[in-house]
């Protein structure tokens, strides 16, 4: 028989013997109460594990979408290429902004000038390895020569545009000589990344031959 003794030994009281049959319930209980804790954890991690089955069962059919969205996205379709092609415009016109803010201590002449250069060189080395996919096709100076002659037209006839306009309607508000600035944009934009796709990095099969721009051994060995 075990016997417990009082909080306070040495108060004079006598020991209180306990019975092993309390004993015993004690530790039954204990048990029990450990037992049904552990039931319950087991039971709530079993929920979390279906619940996460589920989740990702419902989004099996999410993942394989984004994962043939990005098939498509790197593909040679037009409709891919037009976004990389959006891509790589905000990226240069970033790249360009920095550029212009870094060089404005020597004046705004030579930071756009810096910034304009660095920047379609840029966009023209990029147009050629991402997006069109050309980097075995086209060599980097021919991309920067016609790359960079293509910008220069479309500055030009963005130019001449709105010369024209202001010729023709100079009482326009800001805000439409804005939205035509927007409108002239982008058909310019419209037509460069159509002069790309179909003459500068055209896909499937080799270049054609540039009478005026041959392709030497160190323009194709630059890739």
């Amino acid at each position: 028989m075990a016997v417990l003794y009082s909080a306070h030994p040495g108060a004079g009281d006598d020991p209180q013997p306990v019975s092993d049959d309390a004993l015993d319930a004690v530790q039954t209980a204990a048990t029990d109460a450990v037992q049904a804790a552990t039931d319950t954890m087991l039971a709530a991690t079993d929920s979390v594990l279906a619940a996460t089955d589920r989740v990702r069962t419902a989004t099996i059919p999410f993942r394989q979408a984004l994962a043939r969205l990005g098939v498509y996205l790197r593909g040679d379709r037009w409709f891919a290429q037009l976004i990389r092609f959006a891509l790589v415009g905000g990226l240069s016109n970033i790249g360009y902004f920095l550029l212009f803010l870094a060089c404005y201590g020597g004046g705004p002449q030579l930071a756009n000038l810096t910034g304009s250069v660095v920047s379609t060189a840029l966009a023209n080395e990029l147009h050629r390895r991402l997006t069109f996919h050309a980097s075995d096709r086209v060599g980097w100076l021919t991309a920067q020569l016609e790359g960079g002659g293509l910008a220069l037209v479309g500055l030009g006839i963005t130019a001449g545009a709105l010369a024209v306009l202001d010729s023709l309607a100079p009482g326009l508000s800001d805000i439409s000589e804005g939205i035509a600035v927007i409108v002239v944009t982008a058909g310019v934009g419209t037509l460069r990344f159509l002069t790309l796709r179909l003459w500068v990095f055209p896909t499937g099969g080799p270049v054609r031959f540039r009478p005026w721009l041959e392709h030497s051994a160190r323009d194709r060995s630059i890739r």
